[in-house]
């Protein structure tokens, strides 16, 4: 009897066993199911054509960002929402075009306050709230809100305010602006980590810096290694944690101070710049071997792009006498309305989910994340949220799912002035290149340029062939069509929302 008894125990122990097993093999496809991590990677005027894997004839071969687009999907018509930074990082963060808001032309400087008001919902505070960690690494340059003393000067002891652990992010530990604009100080969630203050002085050539306050534990040369150490730091910390995380890694490079470390100089055989390509290059590799690494690559969404095209100070002269050309073949560069300033490189990974080696040609703009974000988490966005900002995953999905429904996007010059894409057209309300490249808005008052450009980009990729004088009908209906984004103080269906400003489309 007792032999039965033991038996009988013995066999329930083993179905207990059996039962805990078949468990764990059903429980696994639904932890595998969990909510992606999302790794932006958003470079600082990197050009379209420094990326070998969209510039077929490009000097520079980058591996490791190449190895993203053939896992997952490249973009070949993707846009920043701004030819410069600050207005692009407000654009990425919140799905609204910035010149909605005070900033109407130009860049933050580090003492601005700051440009993300405290009631916006951002990418960060949308993915919060539905189970994410997140976190910021890297350049801020939406303004800050710095502590003063008695007298009104900043204090560097006191915590600043409204910056990114205000917006969402869990985590922060970056620089204020880009590495050119002081102060040069490391900001660690609120707080300055330097424990005491001096004055450097500014420099020139491709390293160049302003003059202005550093902190004990800051240097030039070694603030974007240091971030992407950072950044490799916090996958590794939470790949095993419940939570699924958005790591939002804004690179200080190839941004000025170019300041290729001895590894890369001289590496990619063009100029400085070059070599402070493949750094960046370098960087994407370390953070997709940290993914492997920590065994989230299979549920790991990674988007790379830029926050506009290249800057003049790559020097193009010296680019050109070595056959390379930043922004490919597309007119202008960072800070200009023609596609050399704000047509980028963009790559997403989602294996599984979006198809390895896989292209598409589709107009997309920066914006575009919020609605992305909030698709992936199924939260709808309310109507005061991501005004400009549109679903993509019917693009990373090929369709399988809705229809990405963005019919034209609004491009913006470091001077102020629009463009608006639909479809092969692209209308220029401004007589020049609205920037920093031929013709300036000097020059084309001194040579009394047509006040208008428009262009067909199916034909004249180039924009040399201004058609404003023969398509007056399409100049029409594009212009409606601008007035109509500008006062319905959005560009996607919804109630109408108001600018935070006057917005004028002709300055």
């Amino acid at each position: 009897m007792m032999k039965f008894i033991l038996s009988k125990y013995k066999r329930s122990c083993l179905v207990f066993i059996f039962g805990l097993c078949l468990m764990s093999f059903f429980t696994v496809p639904v932890f595998c199911q969990q909510k992606p991590n999302i790794i932006y990677i958003l470079t600082d005027d990197l050009g379209y054509g420094d990326v070998s894997s969209f510039n077929e004839n490009s000097k520079l071969i980058t591996p490791h960002i190449d190895a993203l687009s053939k896992e997952g999907m490249r973009f070949t018509d993707a846009h920043s929402n701004s030819a410069v930074c600050s207005p692009t990082r407000y654009g990425v963060l919140t799905g609204r075009y910035a010149w909605r808001t005070s900033l109407q032309d130009g860049v933050l400087w580090s003492y601005d306050t700051a440009l993300i008001k405290k009631d916006r919902m951002t990418v960060a505070s949308l993915l919060r709230n539905n189970g994410y960690q997140t976190a910021c690494i890297g350049k801020w340059h939406l303004g800050l809100d710095w502590g003063k003393d008695a007298a009104g000067n900043v204090d560097y002891k006191l915590p600043v305010a409204n910056g990114p652990v205000t917006n969402g992010f869990d985590y922060f530990y970056g620089i204020t602006a880009s590495l050119d604009i002081p102060p040069y100080v490391y900001i660690q969630n609120d707080r300055v980590t330097a424990t005491s203050i001096d004055t450097i002085e500014g420099t020139t050539g491709k390293g160049f810096w302003r003059r202005g306050p550093v902190g004990n534990d800051f240097k030039h040369e070694e603030v974007f290694p240091t971030l992407t150490d950072k950044t490799v730091s916090y996958i590794h910390e939470n790949a095993k944690s419940a939570k699924p995380f958005f790591l939002y890694y804004a690179m200080p490079a190839p941004h000025t101070p170019i300041l290729p470390t001895k590894e890369f100089l001289g590496k990619s055989g063009t100029n400085a710049y070059g070599d402070f390509v493949l750094m960046v290059d370098d960087a994407v590799g370390k953070i997709r071997k940290a993914v492997q690494e920590a065994g989230i690559e299979n549920n790991t969404i990674i988007i790379f792009t830029s926050d506009n095209g290249c800057s003049p100070s790559a020097d193009f002269k010296e680019l050109k006498a070595v056959g390379h050309f930043p922004s490919y073949v597309y007119r202008g560069a960072k800070a200009d309305i023609y596609d050399g300033g704000h047509r980028i490189p963009f790559v997403v990974k989602w294996p599984g989910k979006v198809a390895a080696a896989s292209v598409c040609n589709t107009t997309i703009c920066l914006t575009d994340l919020m609605a992305t974000c909030a698709s992936i988490v199924k939260a709808p966005l309310p109507d005061n949220a991501g005004e400009d900002s549109y679903n993509m995953l019917p693009l990373l999905l090929e369709k399988k799912s809705g229809k990405y429904a963005r019919t034209s996007t609004v491009h913006h010059s470091i001077d102020g002035n629009f463009a608006i894409r639909q479809g092969d057209w692209k209308m220029v309300f401004c007589a020049g290149s609205g920037g920093w490249t031929y013709p300036t808005k000097s020059e084309t008052i001194k040579q009394k340029l047509t006040a208008f450009q428009l262009y067909n980009l199916k034909t004249d990729v180039e924009e040399k062939n201004n058609l404003i004088g023969q398509y007056p009908e399409i100049a029409r209906r594009l212009t409606k069509k601008m007035e109509k984004i500008i006062s319905d103080g959005r560009s996607t269906p919804g109630k109408k929302q108001q600018n935070d400003v006057p917005v004028i489309l002709n300055k």
